[in-house]
């Protein structure tokens, strides 16, 4: 079954009314925060100041934010290697996550799991996976728990287009279709597998591969929060229903490289390609536009949000700056569960 929210509808939606203004604006601000979360990041790394690699989620916050909206504080998620979005939508604070980015004990794995691991079980985040695909298993089996112990939870795995070439992805839908499980599969196309467009190596059509397995599957805008939000709590009202697994389908697009490393893109997609998803398709932009026309926000309200993000952030850098690293004496510590 393959779905779809028309722009044309997305205002006879009946989920866009039960959001309301506070709603929407507190969509708004997660975006922000990411996006501000991560342009500290990238600051950090250029400045010597952060060890290792992170991969940046600037141009997707829609996707994060529209389907962790969608959930409530006791659902799970699994991410990726591109996973700070994900972690702040589903509630994580900015200064613990700026502190194990820095290798800092405060931080949600004492500063030792780093960018691709953090993990938050208080806020439902099972946690990011440097595995591609390597999360599937786990949000399927936390929703087989979570049928299991007949709670009405619903896990949510966030993956990209390059997991699609992962054997395990198949597997475990195989099993949530038989089995009826409440999780939803969230694939995340940006356009590229790391440096090469991915229609250089996917074959077919994305959602033939879980209609395959008779999995409702629906592909969106994933620029746009509002169609991102529909679609993932008609997802997630279906999993509590117990009518099993789904599939979304969220075209989207990483303004930067793959990491933080990767700058002269050139070689593999070009500037101009750029400027337009970031003049035309940029999901702040394309969120705060309707607010205004709508009149649930105008410019000095969206620009107090910008403010108190741009300092939370500022705060959760200084407080992981200053944080101690953990102690050498625990090296071996937290290594197993």
């Amino acid at each position: 079954m393959r779905q779809t929210v028309p722009p044309s509808r997305i205002e006879d939606a009946p989920e866009l009314a039960e959001v309301g203004r506070d709603g929407w604006l507190r969509m708004y601000e997660l975006m922000a925060k990411i996006r501000a979360f991560e342009e500290q990041v990238n600051e950090l790394y250029l400045s010597g100041k952060m060890p290792g690699l992170a991969h940046l989620y600037i141009g997707q916050e829609a996707v994060a934010v529209g389907v962790c909206q969608a959930l409530r504080p006791d659902d799970y998620i699994t991410s990726t290697h591109r996973g700070h979005g994900h972690c702040l939508a589903k509630g994580a604070s900015v200064d613990r996550m700026f502190a194990e980015l820095l290798g800092k004990a405060p931080g949600y794995c004492r500063g030792k799991g780093g960018s691709m691991h953090i993990a938050d079980p208080d806020s439902g985040n099972l946690g990011a996976n440097a595995i591609v695909g390597g999360s599937t298993g786990i949000a399927t089996g936390a929703a087989l728990s979570a049928k299991m112990r007949g709670t009405d939870q619903v896990a949510v795995c966030f993956f990209g287009e390059g997991a699609l070439g992962q054997g395990i992805l198949y597997e475990v839908m195989n099993m949530a279709a038989l089995w009826k499980l409440p999780v939803i599969y969230v694939c995340e196309n940006n356009q590229y597998t790391e440096y090469t467009p991915y229609r250089e190596v996917l074959a077919g059509d994305i959602l033939a591969r879980p209609r395959a397995f008779g999995i409702p599957s629906e592909e969106v805008d994933g620029q746009d929060v509002r169609v991102v939000y529909i679609a993932a709590r008609r997802a997630v009202d279906r999993a509590r229903r117990g009518e099993g697994p789904s599939f979304l389908l969220c075209n989207t697009y990483r303004y930067l490289g793959h990491h933080v490393g990767d700058i002269d893109r050139s070689y593999y997609r070009s500037k101009q390609e750029e400027q337009v998803w970031r003049s035309e398709r940029d999901p702040l932009k394309i969120l705060a536009g309707w607010l205004v026309e709508r009149k649930l926000a105008d410019a000095q309200t969206l620009e107090e949000i910008d403010r108190r993000v741009r300092e939370e952030v500022a705060a959760g850098v200084q407080f992981a700056l200053e944080a101690p690293y953990p102690d050498l004496s625990e090296v071996d510590q937290h290594v197993y569960a």
